[in-house]
């Protein structure tokens, strides 16, 4: 794990890392900029599947962020057991992600699991996978549900 004096580390899974997590990831790195924080973060996304490994988020994600003028660079990835003493938060964007979490975690690790949802200050503990949907409504919606809830984490921890 990353020393004190290091960087803080937030990794956010989600099932195939090509729509929640990184938009998480990118609304992430984006509110910690416009916080004057981003010098002592880094971030990261990846899946609990290895299905979109090398691929880069969904169309849908990508115009949804770009819209809101949010930087988005990133290529699907899978949890690995050394991510969980890299990052000192791994945040998972429902239930069945936090199990699956915990089912590969190391017995000895530091990192703190949890729903990012946990954060939501109107209370929408799950982020819905919007991967299936027709549209592009349920991106804005989990772009909508993550802004919040990395401004009130990045809140909390200062």
């Amino acid at each position: 794990m990353a020393s004190v004096s290091e960087k803080k580390a937030a990794l956010f899974i989600c099932l195939g890392n090509i729509c929640r997590s990184p938009i998480a990831e990118a609304v992430f790195n984006h509110v910690a900029r416009e916080k004057g924080v981003a010098h002592k973060w880094t971030a990261d996304s990846a899946a609990i599947g290895d299905w979109h490994v090398g691929k880069n988020p969904d169309v849908r994600a990508q115009k949804c962020m770009k819209i809101h003028g949010v930087p988005m660079e990133h290529r699907a990835r899978q949890l690995t057991r050394d991510d969980f003493n890299k990052f000192h938060y791994i945040f998972g964007m429902d239930e069945n992600n936090i199990e699956d979490i915990k089912s590969v975690a190391p017995k000895s690790h530091s990192a703190t699991i949890e729903l990012l949802g946990r954060y939501d200050p109107e209370g929408q503990l799950i982020i819905r996978d919007p991967y299936y949907d027709s549209g592009s409504e349920g991106f804005e919606d989990c772009y909508k549900v993550c802004a919040r809830c990395c401004e009130a984490f990045l809140d909390s921890i200062q």
